[in-house]
């Protein structure tokens, strides 16, 4: 396969994963505003920033806006121009990098990035927008899911699905832990912390979960009782919920593998050492343990290795002698 195929496939498939971990958190948020008896200005602020944080755009997004509230946050996340990871960007992105491969893909999932393509640059998705938010992000996300069954069951399960599945499976780790930090700013720097949760909290942590569509799998573990603990616990080491971080990495690992032929156990290249190497960490990893150093430094350092796992794979795959490769990384993030 050419290396720049694989580079499509990969990033096109990230692009797909990054905009329906977006329209989740935005659609999430927008209900939450509900459930609280008084937003002032303040609280609105506190209540939308975290979201801009969490797609590392607060820079950007202070120099096009004056303040944080439920439309400049939508607005720069969903069809801001400016903005390159906003969801119109991320669908326009992963649709001219299946342009290019179009070889590779079926012709079903060819008309689906179409379709989404098409809505989002349409009026119908503003007035959507508008007149029933979440209507239009449910839309999103269901049409993000068509998009990757799609995938697997219509693309042979080659070496293109492969480099989309480590695509997928990278950018939903990051995703994860970004939208698990969003609530960190109400827990110790260090330690576990306390069980005695007020409903406003409960509200905000269940919010995270429904984020990650992970309420339900939370439930059936743990009841109704929510706590920052258990959440972090689902969404970072639970070995079978698929949107877990350590389930994310462990599928990562077996595609990068697969893509090279290489045994369970060895390495044949930087990416497969990095991503075995913090696989195998988060599946030996206690809960208590990432507590005690902090989970907003945890998190931060695992955004650390994820993309350092991420420069690997180029390094490895795709990069050529003449590209700089900190230039094409730049470029597609």
């Amino acid at each position: 396969m050419l290396s720049r195929v694989a580079n499509s496939l990969y990033w096109m498939s990230r692009y797909i994963e990054r905009a329906e971990n977006i329209a989740r958190m935005v659609d999430v948020n927008i209900q939450l505003l509900l459930d609280f008896r008084q937003v002032n200005d303040e609280h609105m602020e506190t209540h939308w920033l975290p979201i801009v944080q969490a797609t590392d755009d607060r820079v950007l997004f202070q120099s096009l806006y004056e303040r944080a509230d439920s439309q400049s946050v939508c607005e720069f996340l969903t069809f801001s121009a400016d903005n390159p990871s906003s969801l119109v960007a991320c669908v326009s992105l992963a649709r001219e990098n299946a342009r290019m491969v179009r070889d590779q893909i079926t012709i079903e999932f060819w008309e689906e990035i179409n379709r989404v393509y098409l809505f989002l640059n349409s009026a119908r998705a503003r007035e959507m927008w508008q007149s029933s938010a979440p209507e239009f992000y449910y839309e999103l996300k269901s049409l993000s899911l068509q998009i990757q069954g799609l995938a697997d069951a219509t693309i042979p399960h080659t070496e293109g699905w492969l480099f989309m599945q480590a695509g997928k499976y990278l950018e939903r780790a990051d995703k994860t832990s970004r939208i698990l930090d969003i609530r960190h700013h109400t827990l110790p720097a260090r330690g576990i912390p306390d069980a005695a949760f007020g409903a406003r909290e409960a509200l905000e942590w269940a919010a995270v979960l429904r984020s990650c569509s992970a309420w339900d799998a939370y439930r059936q573990l743990h009841g109704a009782d929510i706590g920052p603990r258990r959440v972090a616990h689902l969404l970072l080491l639970n070995e079978d919920f698929p949107r877990s971080v350590e389930f994310c990495l462990v599928q990562l690992d077996q595609a990068l593998r697969r893509i090279s032929s290489v045994q369970p156990g060895r390495f044949s290249n930087e990416a497969e050492r990095l991503s075995g190497r913090l696989a195998a960490e988060l599946q030996f990893s206690g809960i208590d343990e990432i507590f005690e150093r902090g989970l907003h430094d945890y998190i931060d350092l695992l955004q650390q290795r994820l993309n350092q796992i991420g420069e690997a794979l180029f390094e490895t795959y795709i990069a050529h002698l003449f590209e700089p490769a900190g230039q094409e990384i730049q470029q597609q993030q």
